[in-house]
């Protein structure tokens, strides 16, 4: 008799998914091992057209990938082998939460979506997660694997590991700590004891540049494959999963197809967060207020590359290597292949896409930087052009001067609208604790934004 098939649940069928931990799945079939398979699902009524596309095709789509010589690349991806449809109980979710042979439940709801403060409390201002902790909804992550696991409990299905895929420090570790809050808050403590028995949630660091998918990538792959998929999608050829090898009930052999499992993954994490995804904002926010569309314009402007790689040479190399032990990446080199990558003409990654969620960015990429220069008493100067920019788009965008639309999960209207209309803007953003948390005030802060809000001003008016 053969072993069943092990799951792994994915909360979340957006286009990184599909794009990075699908593939390394993806990678495992090819070499014959079947013993895992995806089952995918969204939390809400989104993706429509999209979620109907892949249960049309039983879960398998086309993924291109392009490398910086312009070269494309065809994979036909058929690991996500079951598509959940979406209904405000989950219950196709749920079904799949309560089998045993479901091991892991794997989730990418981007960095907002785990509604934590500067000190990793619950953020109890959003309305959908009041919703969800008085039980009338369950459209958060938090909301959602509260169902889920207590349908799990219910049945007895046994241990399963919680693993967090999104851009954010520490991340499992800071979800671990929001479910459990969510839990108290709603005084379940069976489900709250269950969880602290029979789950882990690992750390890991993702990463794969995947813009939004659009018409010509559909065209680009019917040329080239005869495949008319709707689902079709594009991303970088550079990957890469760093995952700490902390499982509650087995996993797949990832370890075979390229995926770093370690014991500590907060170095390769710090680097990636800090010189590559700080780096990456710091690209759009500037490129938009130049008045270009995509990352690689903004990358290839002399001006912008220059502030990105002063960042990152000036502020954040000096505090990851302000430690008692070398630091196990070669930061320098770290930096150049990523601004290489940033300028690749071939992703056509918008800055509408990266310049979302400056909210959460500023605290989770940014602020560390700021403040452990302060802390050392090092100059700010080269970081604080970061925040600045997002300033000055932040203003734009109050004024609808932005050409796109803007998404900010973790901003309060209220918030961006009194720094916008404050008689001394810089002072009042430098005051904002969402965004600069303990150092919210710090008069050396407001200094220097003051100086970099003038090199800001000097850089745009190049243009104007």
């Amino acid at each position: 008799m053969s072993a069943a098939i092990l799951t792994q649940l994915h909360l979340g069928l957006g286009s990184f998914h599909r794009a990075h931990q699908a593939v390394y799945m993806q990678a495992l079939h090819d070499q014959g091992d079947q013993t895992w398979r995806i089952v995918g699902g969204n939390l809400r009524p989104d993706m429509l057209e999209t979620v109907a596309a892949l249960q049309a095709s039983h879960g398998a789509y086309t993924l291109e990938t392009v490398n910086t010589a312009g070269e494309r690349f065809y994979q036909s991806i058929s690991s996500i082998q079951e598509v959940i449809s979406w209904d405000k109980d989950l219950s196709g979710l749920v079904k799949i939460a309560s089998d045993p042979n479901t091991r892991i439940i794997s989730f990418t709801v981007t960095e907002a979506g785990y509604y934590l403060d500067a000190h990793n409390h619950l953020d109890e201002g959003f309305a959908d997660l009041r919703s969800d902790l008085e039980g009338k909804t369950c459209s958060t992550i938090y909301g959602a694997l509260s169902k889920l696991l207590h349908a799990r409990m219910q049945a007895g299905a046994g241990k399963v590991t919680l693993l967090n895929c999104d851009n954010l420090r520490s991340n499992g570790e800071r979800f671990f700590g929001g479910l459990k809050q969510f839990l108290g808050k709603r005084d379940d403590q069976a489900l709250l004891a269950w969880v602290s028995a029979n789950t882990t949630a690992p750390n890991s660091m993702v990463d794969r540049i995947t813009p939004r998918p659009t018409a010509e990538i559909r065209e680009r792959v019917k040329a080239a494959t005869g495949r008319d998929d709707p689902a079709a999608l594009m991303g970088e050829t550079f990957i890469q999963w760093v995952v700490e090898d902390h499982f509650a009930n087995g996993r797949p052999a990832w370890e075979k197809v390229g995926v770093e499992m370690v014991e500590d993954v907060m170095p390769y994490e710090e680097a990636k967060i800090r010189l590559l995804n700080a780096p990456h904002s710091c690209i759009a926010w500037a490129g938009t207020l130049r008045g270009y569309q995509y990352i690689h314009e903004g990358t290839l402007d002399p001006e912008i590359r220059q502030m990105a790689c002063d960042y990152v040479t000036d502020d954040v190399i000096p505090c990851l290597e302000d430690t008692a032990k070398p630091y196990p990446l070669d930061l320098p080199k770290y930096r150049d292949v990523v601004l290489d990558r940033f300028s690749n003409p071939n992703i056509l990654d918008t800055n509408q896409r990266v310049a979302m969620d400056g909210y959460s960015k500023i605290p989770g990429f940014i602020q560390p930087t700021l403040r452990e220069a302060l802390g050392a008493n090092r100059s700010i100067d080269a970081v604080a052009m970061l925040p600045a920019l997002f300033l000055r788009f932040l203003q734009r965008q109050q004024r609808g001067e932005i050409p796109f639309k803007y998404e900010d999960q973790a901003m309060a209207p209220a918030s961006a609208q009194a720094i916008c209309s404050s008689s001394d803007p810089i002072a009042a953003f430098a005051a904002e604790p969402v965004l600069f948390g303990p150092i919210a005030g710090d008069e050396r802060l407001v200094i220097a934004l003051r100086k970099a809000v003038q090199r800001v001003d000097e850089f745009v008016s190049k243009h104007s």
